[in-house]
């Protein structure tokens, strides 16, 4: 299953703050699809992941100032 976490426009750290609640909402093995544009969060979101076990199964720029990242909960 995928949920995917709307965060545009959304200023650090609340992007994060938002994908720590969702990834509690799925189960192992789910992704959580995350679209952002806060170019902390471009750091802030893969460490976080590595970090709590999950991985990282797709990080790619979209725009300008557009990314999107999916992390596998473990």
């Amino acid at each position: 299953m995928q949920k995917t976490l709307e965060v545009m426009g959304q200023v650090c750290p609340f992007p994060l703050v938002e994908a720590k609640s969702a990834i509690e909402s799925i189960q192992s093995g789910d992704e959580l699809i995350i679209q952002f544009d806060c170019t902390q969060a471009t750091e802030s979101l893969p460490r976080w992941a590595a970090e709590a076990g999950h991985q990282v199964t797709n990080y790619e720029q979209l725009g300008d100032a557009t990314w999107t990242i999916t992390i596998q909960k473990k």
